[in-house]
């Protein structure tokens, strides 16, 4: 059941939203106005699941274009939910603000529970009584910074609760992150992608605070889309403000199971954009870059985009264009958005790889040292989410960090795995027989920069 947390400016609706919730998900801080778009969080009570949606503080009287994209949010918000929580600032006491969002939520078709917030102790509870005025029924006395009175509130919050309520979403939905350097239009991508205007957008840079989770089907297939905040280079990021929504794009990527990183057209892949990229695939995500405003680029050469590409990132993920603005090929990004997350969780069958091997020895043979030569007898596929692979070899002193790489890439070219962390295992034919003594000690030698030649373990590529 979805409840939308609406209120005045700086009530602390997300800080209420982090108590409930008992996370840190939606971006708290002491200068109004912060939250921007609506973030679903979901949280369990008494057995009963709770989608909260936060939305940005909401002053009727501002006339500002900012704060009536704001409004909207909260507004579709409302339309989107079975209930609502109106958050007060009980210090404050009644303000017109407040008596101008009762008066919209008399008018809304849901139940409405207010929470007289910043009730920090027991001498402060007379003060939730004032919001009786509000004609919307007895206030709960909550505190989000001690979290007084919030099981009162999720108890009002669970009753609301249908029996039958459950929860949609599938659990094997693909978690597509959409990241990138500020104002390169993610957002504009998003609500392409939702076919709505679901998240603010604005030629300001920095609109988007959150990490905002919106549900999609396509195709038969269930999508979690992560709408992100700009990534800026760690040196440009001067305030607490923007080091948390920073943040939390590096959490959103972490979580993802894909990660577009999108990339202005007429600026070309920048060096940010290719950090970008990078943090996306060392946090395990598959990756594609988009090469956005692609209508109003000019100049731009394609073919050399995508060799540098190549040559900068180890994990040559494909670069494709798009137009948010026109819809100019944004279905094609979600069909490879979910071609890649099925190749990060499919399997190769054995007897193909080991046809892969004879093909390579063929192409290339293996290094030979002292007179004896690398021999690559067996490889199969050990694991998915990202692919690992094992190759038996007669000796792992004799793998090469550049035959290694050999390998990875025509590997990555003959099974679509560009933009795929993948793990290569090196494991010697006679350790199979004596791993069992060896107990835990690791194995495998494979193509990793970090991993010297002659040296053990296993390589994440």
């Amino acid at each position: 059941m979805k409840i939308a947390i609406v209120g005045y400016p700086n009530v602390g609706k997300s800080s209420l939203v982090n108590r409930l919730t008992e996370s840190r998900e939606a971006v708290v801080h002491e200068r109004p106005g912060v939250t921007r778009d609506r973030k679903e969080l979901k949280t369990d009570w008494n057995g009963r699941s709770l989608t909260l949606i936060d939305t940005g503080g909401v002053d009727l009287a501002d006339r500002d274009a900012l704060a009536g994209l704001i409004q909207d949010q909260a507004r579709a918000a409302l339309a989107d939910a079975s209930a609502a929580v109106l958050v007060v600032d009980a210090r404050a006491g009644p303000r017109p603000g407040d008596q101008e969002l009762a008066d919209l939520l008399r008018r809304a078709p849901v139940p409405v529970i207010v929470a007289a917030n910043k009730i920090d102790s027991v001498r402060d509870l007379p003060l939730a009584a004032e919001f009786h005025a509000l004609g919307l029924g007895d206030p709960v006395a909550v505190s989000a910074a001690q979290g007084l009175g919030t099981g009162d509130l999720l108890d009002r919050m669970a009753a609301l609760v249908p029996e039958d309520d459950r929860d949609e979403m599938a659990d094997d939905a693909v978690r597509l992150a959409v990241i990138g350097r500020p104002n390169v239009g993610k957002s504009s991508l998003v609500n392409r992608f939702i076919g709505a205007e679901r998240v603010i957008v604005s030629d300001v840079a920095g609109t988007t605070r959150d990490a905002i989770d919106l549900p999609l089907s396509f195709h038969d297939r269930d999508l979690i889309l992560i709408d992100t905040a700009g990534l800026r280079r760690q040196s440009k990021i001067g305030e607490s403000l923007e080091y948390y929504t920073s943040l939390r794009s590096r959490r959103a990527a972490e979580r993802a199971d894909v990660a577009l990183v999108v990339c202005d057209a007429t600026d070309g892949v920048t060096a940010q954009d290719l950090r970008i990229a990078e943090l996306a695939m060392k946090s395990g995500c598959a990756t594609a870059l988009v090469l956005n405003k692609w209508d109003v680029a000019v100049d731009v050469d394609l073919e050399y985009e995508r060799a540098r590409v190549q040559q900068k990132l180890r994990l040559r993920p494909r670069v494709l264009t798009a137009s948010a603005k026109t819809g100019r090929h944004v279905e094609r990004l979600l069909v490879e958005a979910l071609a890649l997350a099925d190749r990060t969780s499919g399997r190769i069958p054995t007897p193909q790889l080991n046809r892969f091997i004879s093909d390579s020895i063929a192409a290339r043979q293996p290094p030979a040292r002292q007179g004896h030569r690398l021999k690559l007898i067996y490889m199969t596929q050990t694991g998915e989410r990202p692919p690992r692979f094992s190759i038996q070899v007669n000796t792992r002193d004799r793998v090469t960090r550049d035959y290694a790489y050999f390998l990875e890439n025509r590997l990555r070219e003959r099974y679509r795995l560009e933009g795929i962390p993948l793990i290569i295992d090196f494991v010697e034919r006679n350790e199979r027989r004596s791993r069992a003594q060896r107990g835990a000690r690791d194995h495998g030698r494979g193509s990793g920069h970090d991993q010297p030649p002659g040296g053990a373990g296993e390589a994440a590529a």
